[in-house]
Order: C-alpha cells, then sequence, then structure tokens
C-alpha cells in the first residue's frame, strides 16, 4: 500500500480505533476527509 493513498489512511484510521465517521464507515470518504480525520484523532 502506498503512502498516503487512500487505502492507507483507512489502514491507520482502523489502528487507531475509528471504523465510523458520522454513522458511515470510513471506505466511504474521499481520501481528503479521510486525511483530515486522521489528523484529528492523533
Amino acid at each position: 500500500m502506498h503512502y498516503g493513498s487512500k487505502g492507507w489512511y483507512v489502514e491507520k484510521l482502523k489502528e487507531a480505533g475509528v471504523r465510523q465517521y458520522e454513522g458511515r464507515k470510513v471506505e466511504k470518504y474521499k481520501k481528503h476527509v479521510l486525511a483530515n480525520l486522521l489528523e484529528k484523532t492523533k
């Protein structure tokens, strides 16, 4: 998996325990939303 790809962000969020955001699975969101969410969880 490439650093910074959508799959990479999904993997890192799941490692942090985030599987859903606003009632939707994280896989449904675009990459820029996942990047912002990952920054908030750190």
